[in-house]
């Protein structure tokens, strides 16, 4: 049976002072739970009901709650819980620029809608991107609502906080990396020759990249729309180009 104390813990975890605070996050639902098992990453505290637990006989060492489904609904931050919710310690990821120097990495400029954040997690899985770079204002990765829109992929995908501004310029100065963004007046991508290795950045929801990570861009990019003489969106939702530039890098390496 939970006590009041670990589910008080378990909802203060909706705050990130509090997941700081106490080294933990809450990760909700089979396939989500699934990829943290199947990972390093240590889970503290596992709480499912009981058909979930009598399908998944092969669990971590931990201290596992049976609970029923009105119970689970008190823990969770799901309108409809997933059977199972598990305590997790946050991980400790160090970046290291020999990481970055072969490899495609993406880098985030206060993106702050969780849901973008999990979709653009999701994408860089999806096209092997390990490495997302982002500012101190982008959102969490490790909000209950980050997570959840991750589907299991922040368990392979790493993100780091550093002053965008401060990171480019040191590690610039350090291997010649070359840092891309995308912006309304940059270069036409499909007419672009794009290296194998480099930081793509990308910009907030509302203002776009900012003045002083613009001036650390070796280029700037743009993703032209299909018929440009046509009245047509003011510009792309930022997961959305996200995949669109990761998925011309990847075509363009395919092909070479």
């Amino acid at each position: 049976m939970l006590s009041k104390a670990i589910i008080k813990l378990i909802r203060s975890l909706d705050q990130k002072k509090y997941r700081i605070e106490n080294n933990l996050f809450v990760a909700e639902g089979h396939k989500i739970v699934g990829e943290i098992i199947k990972s390093d990453i240590k889970i503290k505290y596992l709480i499912a009901v009981k058909d979930w637990l009598n399908e998944n006989k092969k669990l971590p060492k931990t201290q596992v709650f049976e609970v029923t489904e009105k119970e689970l609904q008190q823990i969770s931050f799901q309108k409809t819980p997933q059977q199972v919710l598990a305590v997790c310690n946050l991980p400790e990821k160090k970046l290291h620029f020999d990481e970055l120097r072969n490899s495609l990495s993406l880098a985030l400029d206060d993106v702050q809608d969780p849901g973008n954040l999990g979709t653009i997690i999701r994408i860089a899985d999806w096209f092997g991107i390990k490495n997302i770079i982002a500012s101190p204002a982008t959102a969490d990765i490790y909000s209950p609502k980050v997570i959840q829109a991750t589907m299991g992929a922040f368990a392979r995908v790493n993100v780091h906080y550093h002053s965008l501004p401060e990171f480019f310029n040191k590690i610039q100065s350090e291997t010649n990396l070359p840092v891309y963004g995308t912006t309304l007046n940059g270069e036409n991508i499909y007419k672009q020759k794009l290296t194998n290795n480099g930081i793509i950045v990308m910009g907030s929801e509302g203002n776009g990249i900012s003045k002083e990570v613009l001036k650390t861009l070796t280029k700037q990019l743009y993703i032209p729309p299909f018929q440009s003489d046509s009245p047509t969106s003011e510009s792309l939702n930022v997961a959305t180009a996200t995949a669109i530039i990761c998925a011309e890098y990847r075509r363009q390496q395919s092909s070479e």
